[in-house]
C-alpha cells in the first residue's frame, strides 16, 4: 500500500469513528460529491439511525433534486425532502454578500426543527477542508446551529473525497460542483423566479448539447456562459452556435456572451478579492 493510500484509509477510518458513537444524525444532503460521501460513510457506520434531509426550492436545479433522490436510494438511506422557497427568506432576493448565510441558516433551521420533531441528536453537513479557504458565509450559520463538519474533523479535502468516493463506487465521485442557481447572479442583482427559470433553462440547453460543465451567469438581458477551457471552442461551431443563439433568445436573453477565462467555480466571488492572472 502506498503512503497516499494509507493516509486516505486512515482518514476514512477516522470519519467512520466520528459517526460510530452517534445515536442518530441528520445529514444535510444535497446529493453532491461531499454530502453523498458523508451520507454513505454515516450509513455504513450507523445504518438507519441516519436521515438524509434535502430542502428543495426554485433555486435548486431539477437535475440536482433527481440526483439526491437517486443517491439516497442507492445508499439505502432514509430520505426526507422538505420544500422550502429561499426567495421567501427576508432579504434573500436582494442577493446580499451574505446570501449564503441566509440560505444555510434556513436549511439548518429546517434540520433543527426536524431533529427536534423526530428526536434526532445531531446534524452534520458536507463542508470539507478546502471549503475553509473560500468565501463561505454559510459556515457562520452552521456554527450558530451547532452543525458538525465531519469531513473537516477527519481532515478530508475535495480531491481525497473524490478518490474515496470512486473507490466506494459512488457515481458522484467525478460529478461537477453544482451550487444553487442563485450563485449565477452577481451580488446585488435581484434574484427572481423568472431569472432562475432562465438560468436553469439555459444550462439545460448547454447540458443537452454535451457540455458537461456549464454556468449561465445572469446579467439581465445578457447571459454570460462559462464553459471548461477545453470545450470553449465547441460553442463556436456553426451548428452549436446557431442552436445556442436561437434557444437562448427563446428563453428570454437578448445577448449571449462567452467568458474567455472559462469556468471558474465561485467566479462571482472574484469581485471580493483581487483578480489573479488567468
Amino acid at each position: 500500500m502506498t503512503p497516499e493510500a494509507s493516509t486516505l484509509n486512515a482518514k476514512l477510518k477516522k470519519l467512520g469513528e466520528i459517526f460510530a458513537p452517534m445515536r442518530s444524525v441528520i445529514v444535510a444532503f444535497s446529493g453532491g460529491v461531499d454530502s453523498t460521501f458523508v451520507l454513505k460513510v454515516a450509513h455504513d457506520a450507523i445504518a438507519d439511525r441516519v436521515l438524509a434531509l434535502t430542502t428543495t426550492s426554485p433555486t435548486m436545479p431539477e437535475r440536482d433534486r433527481a440526483t439526491a433522490v437517486e443517491m439516497a436510494a442507492e445508499i439505502g438511506a432514509r430520505h426526507l425532502i422538505v420544500e422550502s422557497n429561499e426567495l421567501e427568506i427576508p432579504g434573500y432576493a436582494k442577493n446580499p454578500l451574505d446570501r449564503c448565510y441566509l440560505c444555510k441558516s434556513n436549511l439548518f433551521t429546517v434540520c433543527e426543527a426536524k431533529a427536534k420533531e423526530l428526536g434526532i441528536d445531531q446534524i452534520v453537513d458536507g463542508l470539507n477542508l478546502d471549503d475553509l479557504h473560500d468565501y463561505r458565509p454559510g459556515i457562520k450559520a452552521a456554527t450558530e446551529k451547532r452543525v458538525r463538519h465531519p469531513l473537516v474533523e477527519a481532515e478530508l479535502g475535495k480531491a481525497e473525497i473524490r478518490e474515496l468516493s470512486r473507490a466506494m463506487g459512488l457515481k458522484t465521485w467525478d460529478r461537477p460542483a453544482s451550487p444553487c442557481l442563485s450563485s449565477r447572479f452577481p451580488y446585488g442583482t435581484e434574484i427572481t423566479t423568472e431569472g432562475l427559470r432562465k438560468v436553469a433553462a439555459g444550462e439545460d440547453v448547454l447540458h443537452a448539447l454535451g457540455f458537461r460543465v456549464a454556468r449561465v451567469r445572469y446579467h439581465g438581458e445578457v447571459a454570460r456562459l462559462e464553459l471548461e477551457q477545453s470545450e470553449i471552442g465547441r460553442i463556436f461551431e456553426p451548428e452549436v452556435r446557431t442552436i445556442v443563439d436561437s434557444q437562448f433568445h427563446k428563453i428570454g436573453f437578448r445577448f449571449v456572451a462567452i467568458d474567455l477565462r472559462g469556468f471558474r467555480s465561485g467566479s462571482l466571488n472574484e469581485g471580493l478579492t483581487p483578480l489573479s492572472s488567468p
